[in-house]
């Protein structure tokens, strides 16, 4: 995920750099957690540089072990640094962190960007005290400078070198409440031992809290292909996103606060929600869900008590009896096989986003995209022989397909279908076989993660076996982005399909 550029002009950044104070921009230091070797910190006001030397067995699980240099602070927060390790190290996994934690006990919730000492990194999180420790792994080996960036309660980490773009490493949603403890820390690995890094161009910036998010009213709304008219059937000052149509074509789909939901399509009066319970597993389901097409079972993503981060579940079409699909996270449904043999779904691998599938009696996820640095939103045709999704592999966001079985060694079978100014998302098509749905975002967007003026509905035949250039008409231009149609939302009988507008509350 890509996140935009700190307004600078909103911010107000307080800036504390290298200052003459004998612990430059920290307030103070210690070892956390369960350190028999006593660490140290050092500030030379001359370089600017910080030592910090640290023992303790791990950052990870649920208690940590280190020696952590910090500041104790209240709003958002940027901080980066420039990291070394002293010597060759006698534990791989030594860990040098850029962090901002709750509190100072070993079981604090807290984010951090680590560099290990084999020099990978990772985005390392507890979501909750004494919870066990999370992470997102990144490619980006041995990077000189890192930072970490808090925004409310979104945490985005970032790795590369001075003078150059930071690459984003990933994103993660850790609760934090009132002040926080923002700082660098050194663990070993190995209790019994130290181990020494130098933080160089340490840069700290606070800026006060942000302003509550942004509230919309979402418009459920339904639109008519042979009138190419819309109706809203819904409407809620509230989240509500990514309707599906039921097989029956009785009722739509959706998800609104981490639940999903029946919203009736045929029943007299104002229609109401109708919860679909799905156990005692914890589950906050997103916008990534569908029914099988005999609407014997629904596939949903969701994370869970057990994972905060989202993993793809297979339940009875009423919500009973919910499995685990993928344990590997994150991960993120998308579509059903036409047999209902498979489910197709997105997942982030090694720091990339690709394709796979998993059957739906089980077993090992299979990977059908290798090649894209951000694959998404895998939809099998209605005949099953094709898999269309987007990929930005072409350097904007298009729709491309691949063989059902996936796109081979280094997806030498991949197509490129979409190839436009704008950028296309969510390829959906028609269940007669005869058109293909996408979602398009003005040019230069780079995710579908916000909400925004100007994004389209856009229709065109469905492409045939042998690929020709696709002309993808304009049917409605509306304020819409994140849950307004995710998974495939056409009626079964071909003649309509629902999404959602968005309209900001002031």
């Amino acid at each position: 995920m890509r996140m935009k550029t700190m307004n600078q002009s909103l911010a107000a950044a307080l800036v504390l750099a290298g200052g003459a104070a004998a612990q430059g921009v920290f307030e103070s230091h210690g070892d956390v957690g369960v350190t028999p070797k006593a660490g140290a910190f050092e500030f030379d006001a001359a370089t600017a540089d910080y030592r910090v030397t640290g023992g303790g067995a791990d950052i990870w699980g649920a208690e940590d072990a280190m020696h952590f240099a910090w500041k104790r602070l209240s709003g958002d927060v940027t901080l980066t640094a420039d990291i070394r390790f002293m010597g060759a190290g006698a534990v791989a996994n030594r860990k040098a962190v850029l962090m901002v934690r709750q509190d100072l006990t070993a079981g604090s919730a807290y984010a951090d960007v680590a560099l290990h000492g084999d020099g990978h990194t990772a985005l390392q999180f507890r979501p909750a005290a004494g919870a066990a420790t999370g992470e997102v792994t990144s490619t980006i080996r041995s990077p000189l400078r890192l930072r970490i960036q808090r925004r409310g309660n979104t945490f985005t980490v970032f790795a590369g070198k001075p003078g150059e773009e930071l690459t984003t490493l990933g994103t993660q949603t850790v609760d934090l409440a009132g002040p926080v403890y923002a700082g660098i820390g050194v663990c070993s690995h190995d209790a019994n031992i130290l181990e020494t890094a130098v933080f160089s161009n340490v840069r700290l910036e606070q800026r006060p809290a942000a302003t509550p998010p942004q509230r919309y009213r979402s418009k459920v709304t339904v639109y008519d292909l042979a009138a190419r008219s819309t109706r809203v059937v819904y409407q809620a000052d509230d989240t509500v996103e990514a309707p599906n149509w039921s097989r029956d074509g009785r009722f739509l789909l959706i998800n609104t606060g981490g639940s999903l939901y029946r919203l009736p399509m045929n029943a007299p009066g104002e229609p109401k929600l109708e919860k679909i319970e799905l156990g005692e597993g914890g589950y906050s389901a997103n916008n990534d869900h569908d029914y099988s097409r005999d609407g014997k079972w629904l596939a949903f993503s969701a994370s869970s008590t057990a994972s905060r981060q989202s993993q793809v579940y297979l339940a009875h079409a009423d919500g009973s009896g919910a499995k685990l699909m993928t344990p590997a996270a994150p991960s993120y449904f998308h579509g059903w096989s036409p047999d209902g043999r498979w489910l197709a779904f997105v997942g982030q691998r090694d720091g990339k986003f690709e394709l796979f599938r998993v059957a739906a009696d089980g077993g090992a996820e299979q990977r059908l995209t290798s090649k894209g640095a951000y694959d998404d939103g895998p939809e099998y045709t209605p005949d099953g022989k094709w898999i269309y999704f987007n990929s930005d592999r072409s350097g904007n966001w298009d729709i491309w397909r691949i063989p059902a079985e996936g796109g081979g060694p280094g997806d030498a079978k991949a197509e490129q279908v979409t190839n436009d100014e704008l950028e296309d998302w969510f390829p959906h098509f028609s269940p007669d076989g005869k058109w293909m749905l996408v979602f398009s975002f003005p040019k230069g967007t780079k995710t579908h993660n916000d909400k925004m003026d100007g994004v389209v509905l856009r229709l065109a035949p469905a492409p045939g076996n042998q690929l020709k250039p696709v002309k993808l008409d304009v049917l409605i231009k509306f304020f819409g982005g994140q849950g307004t149609i995710n998974v495939n939302s056409w009626s079964p009988d071909s003649k309509q399909f629902a999404f959602v507008a968005f309209e900001p509350i002031p």
